[in-house]
């Protein structure tokens, strides 16, 4: 990464939640920022551009990124939907598996001869991934991001590039106010209230910096206490 220009990042979800939180303390801190979601974000700021897609059509996402470099990938598009075993729909198995694990795949794979020696990937996960009950497809998801990243951490080691999952609590975001999720309330953290997205955001943003070169296939809970 050269001091001498701004860093760039690509962070997916950028329209909302965790997502928009990164992009906002990325812009912050100096760097120009490409984020992806469906709908643009209800901001606007200097150095930062958006790119329309729909993160659940993975194979769109080759040529949405077609000639871009960038510093970072940050995957922080998500969703969560809830049911007990007897009660699942394989179509939000494919939906959620699609969302989570095959578009940070297809960022990652096509970007990656263009992220440059030194560069980052961060995975947004989910405290879910240690297992919840009646979030099993969720879970099953958040769990495939830390063994994905653990993975291209050990191969990216010899150009220095970190890979790692920061692994929220209940964060207090839109996708808590989902009609799909209204007969599933969400947990309290132990500390008495919810994870915010900027709190999200800072993790992230260190981990994505220059003191944060020998963190690399890790998972990082911020979680108030949830997987204690």
């Amino acid at each position: 990464m050269s001091a001498a220009t701004p860093r760039h990042a690509i962070v997916s979800g950028a329209s909302s939640g965790i997502g928009e939180a990164i992009c906002q303390r990325l812009l912050r801190e100096g760097w120009h920022v490409t984020g992806l979601s469906r709908r643009a974000a209800s901001w606007q700021a200097p150095g930062y551009q958006h790119l329309s897609i729909d993160l659940a059509q993975p194979d769109t996402i080759p040529a949405a990124l077609e000639g871009l470099s960038t510093d970072a990938i940050i995957h922080a598009a998500g969703m969560m939907r809830a049911a007990p075993l007897g009660a699942l729909d394989p179509k939000v198995s494919a939906t959620l598996w699609q969302l989570h694990v095959e578009a940070a795949e297809r960022m990652v794979n096509t970007l990656l001869p263009r992220l440059s020696d030194g560069g980052r990937i961060l995975l947004i996960g989910s405290r879910a991934a240690t297992g919840i009950a009646g979030r099993s497809q969720y879970s099953a998801g958040k769990a495939a991001l830390v063994a994905m990243a653990r993975a291209w951490a050990q191969e990216l080691l010899p150009r220095r590039i970190t890979v790692n999952v920061v692994s929220p609590g209940t964060t207090d975001t839109a996708m808590l106010r989902d009609p799909a999720r209204a007969n599933n309330a969400p947990k309290i953290p132990p500390i008495g209230r919810l994870i915010e997205p900027e709190e999200v955001a800072a993790l992230s943003c260190f981990l994505l910096g220059p003191e944060a070169g020998a963190i690399t296939g890790q998972q990082v809970f911020i979680c108030g206490g949830s997987s204690l």
